[in-house]
């Protein structure tokens, strides 16, 4: 790579996946097609509500606006594409990623997981 090229996007993932995936070493990359694969996938609930996924409430296509099944809120799109600021602070993606897996999935998502959604968001 030239020292004249720029890769903002990839160093905010790259420092996203050192802090939401740190078992992982920093050379590991997370795989985009498991994660699609991931968000999609539906999850049963354990309080009785409808099965979800993170497309639930995120939707399939990340460049479009999403809105939480159970608040109705609105959620600004995931894709970087569309919206630089998401992936840029690694402390906001552990913390959502954290609450998301557990609410989503009924627990933390592994390293792996994390990794995988995170070049699947990224991928958008």
């Amino acid at each position: 790579m030239s020292k004249a090229m720029n890769y903002p996007t990839l160093r905010t993932l790259g420092a996203a996946l050192l802090l939401a995936a740190a078992p992982i070493s920093a050379s590991a990359a997370g795989n985009a097609d498991a994660g699609a694969a991931a968000w999609v996938q539906l999850h049963p609930q354990t309080d009785g509500s409808p099965e979800r996924s993170c497309a639930t409430c995120h939707g399939d296509n990340l460049t479009l606006p999403g809105q939480h099944a159970k608040t109705g809120k609105r959620i600004e799109p995931l894709a970087p594409s569309v919206n630089a600021k998401r992936l840029s602070d690694p402390r906001k993606v552990e913390k959502w990623l954290r609450r998301n897996c557990r609410w989503t999935l009924g627990r933390e998502c592994s390293a792996t997981e994390k990794a995988d959604f995170l070049a699947y968001i990224e991928s958008q």
